[in-house]
């Protein structure tokens, strides 16, 4: 038996040539290239300068143990010593009420835009005034919860009523990434479920939030981040307090932008203002661990996954 044996074709044996681009090609290439560039380095610029502002004038009282121990009960802006405990309990406490409200309401909102009412009017509703509550700024959004429990309940000023404030800033972050990560679930998941005769709430229970959870909790800590920084619905709503105060109930709470803002006006050469940049190098790293653990969530769940 014979076989038959292709032979290679003149086109086979060509080699592929490839043309330089013209010139007028290669000089937008380079101009984009250069824009690029530079809009990156402008970019970077001010977070640079502002990191280093901060670090260089805040980084001595960090680094004792006097500001992570003690308040600044006693303390004037002209004496040293203190620190910045009460600030950062109270910062970290206002932060767990506000997730307590806004992420239940912002996961079921999400939950019900995905797998109850996905396409429906309503859910066109729900989306666009979500799109204007994200765009409300903080000072509003304080204004509004200051007329509501404060002017109209009767209310009296309190970290509850700073936490409902914050509430309204963190929902919105909360709710379009969970319906992001719900999104991305795919939908065999939730017809193999049903196919089993699983009903719609467990199903979303059992497959679908698991599904998502990493991304979930990755939005739930980038909003925590987000308005643990906020100063306006702090001063309008919660007195500064220069002792430690746990109670949520309490007109007076230290935290971290309040302590800030108390002693943006003092002098270079008191001690109280080397304790403004500390106080504000403080926030910045709490801020970052968060997203260091957005990151560290996320990219657990995608180990998990494979």
């Amino acid at each position: 038996m014979s076989t038959a044996v292709s032979q290679p074709t003149g086109t086979d044996n060509e080699k592929l040539s490839f043309r330089r681009p013209s010139g007028i090609r290669t000089f937008t290439n380079s101009l984009a290239w250069v824009y690029v560039t530079l809009a990156a380095v402008l970019a970077v610029i001010p977070l640079v300068w502002v990191l280093y502002t901060v670090i260089s004038k805040g980084w001595r009282l960090i680094l004792t143990s006097n500001w992570w121990l003690q308040s600044q009960r006693g303390i004037t802006p002209r004496r040293e010593g203190g620190g910045a405990y009460h600030a950062i309990i109270g910062t970290v406490e206002i932060g767990l009420i506000c997730a307590v409200i806004a992420v239940p309401l912002g996961v079921l909102g999400a939950v019900f835009l995905i797998e109850y009412a996905r396409g429906t009017k309503a859910a066109r509703v729900v989306s666009f005034t979500v799109d204007i509550l994200s765009g409300i700024p903080s000072i509003v959004a304080a204004l509004f919860i200051y007329a509501l429990f404060i002017t109209i309940f009767g209310f009296g000023r309190s970290v509850i009523a700073v936490s409902c404030a914050l509430v309204l800033l963190m929902l919105p972050v909360v709710l379009r990434s969970t319906e992001e990560m719900l999104k991305l679930v795919p939908d065999s998941l939730r017809e193999a479920s049903y196919a089993l005769g699983v009903p719609r709430w467990k199903t979303i229970l059992k497959v679908v939030i698991p599904t998502a959870f990493g991304g979930i909790s990755t939005g739930v800590v980038l909003g925590l981040a987000r308005v643990m920084g906020e100063t306006a619905p702090l001063l309008i709503l919660v007195s500064y307090a220069v002792g430690i105060n746990f109670s949520p109930t309490a007109a007076t709470m230290g935290a971290l932008p309040t302590m800030i803002n108390s002693g943006r006006d003092q002098a270079p050469t008191l001690p109280g203002y080397e304790r403004v940049w500390a106080a504000a190098l403080t926030l910045i790293l709490i801020v970052m661990l968060l997203n260091l653990l957005a990151r560290v969530i996320a990219r657990a769940s995608k180990l998990k996954e494979k």
